[in-house]
């Protein structure tokens, strides 16, 4: 009798292929019996590359073909970068782990061969992100910045051949491509907060469907930190492509809430720390005063 497989649905790109490979390796060690299966393939928002993400939907629709094979029971589970994973989830699809992180930050990569020191910014910067665009400008006012689409190493290419003058991108991609050298300088979360769940993997599957082995597969800490700071951008009432940033550092006793927030181009930034038993509370008190911040800097127009 032939052994059934779990399938692992996964984006197409270089990057998506070696995250769903590494959670498959976790898998493996969690049960080193069990048959598993790649199914990749494009998605609409992989396709469509002429335009900006906001302009054709959002980050969703790097997700809209695995969804419809996941209901369809083509695949079994999906990795997705959790960033990419819209704030309202699918309860037919819910997500079932949460891997353990990697590096949250945002990083400035610069052509091969230039020191951050030496980096003048002639060109116009690379941002796939709204959020990303509007705390970049608040470091450096003097620069222009640009939409750049494509996969990482597409990205890559275009600031090597002088389409730009660096780009700005989540270090956890090039961690995971083993691209870490290109990074020319690390922003911190005071300087750019991250996106919600950034360098965390989320692996969504049906409702009531292998949860003994998802449950042994999650990483609690990363889910702690994916739930309050996606708990933020819902407060913010915003989904994985508006202008919003959450990042939790937490620590035994602790947590650091970081949050960015934009409404209007108007931007504002703030931070709180607190017991993590109390998240739900400093997230909903950390969007309040966000809010405030903006409708404040709108007052004085």
């Amino acid at each position: 009798m032939k052994e059934t497989c779990i399938r692992i649905g996964s984006r197409a790109s270089q990057l998506a292929v070696v995250q769903s490979q590494w959670v498959m390796q976790q898998i493996h060690r969690i049960a080193p019996d069990i048959c598993l299966e790649l199914v990749t393939m494009k998605t609409t928002g992989d396709k469509i590359l002429q335009k900006t993400l906001d302009e054709i939907g959002g980050k969703g629709l790097f997700l809209k073909e695995l969804d419809a094979a996941l209901l369809a029971r083509q695949v079994d589970l999906c990795v997705h970068s959790l960033k990419d994973v819209p704030i309202a989830e699918n309860p037919l699809l819910p997500i079932g782990a949460y891997t353990k992180r990697a590096t949250p930050n945002d990083v400035l990569v610069l052509p091969k061969g230039i020191s951050f020191s030496d980096w003048k910014p002639d060109i116009s910067v690379g941002s796939a992100s709204s959020r990303r665009t509007m705390q970049f400008q608040q470091l450096y006012p003097m620069c222009q910045v640009r939409p750049v689409r494509g996969n990482v190493l597409t990205r890559l290419e275009k600031l090597d051949s002088g389409e730009y003058s660096a780009l700005i991108l989540a270090e956890a991609g090039l961690e995971r491509l083993h691209l870490c050298d290109r990074i020319s300088h690390r922003f911190l979360p005071t300087e750019m907060v991250p996106a919600a769940g950034q360098g965390i993997l989320a692996v969504q599957g049906r409702v009531g469907e292998y949860q003994d082995l998802l449950e042994k597969l999650n990483d609690p800490k990363s889910a702690f930190c994916a739930k309050t700071e996606r708990a933020l951008s819902r407060a913010l009432d915003g989904d994985c492509t508006a202008p919003i940033g959450a990042y939790v550092d937490l620590q035994e006793t602790t947590m650091q809430l970081y949050g960015f927030y934009a409404e209007n181009g108007r931007i504002a930034k703030a931070q709180c720390c607190g017991d993590p038993t109390q998240a739900l509370q400093l997230t909903a008190e950390l969007a309040v005063e966000l809010k405030k911040r903006v409708q404040e800097k709108e007052a004085m127009l």
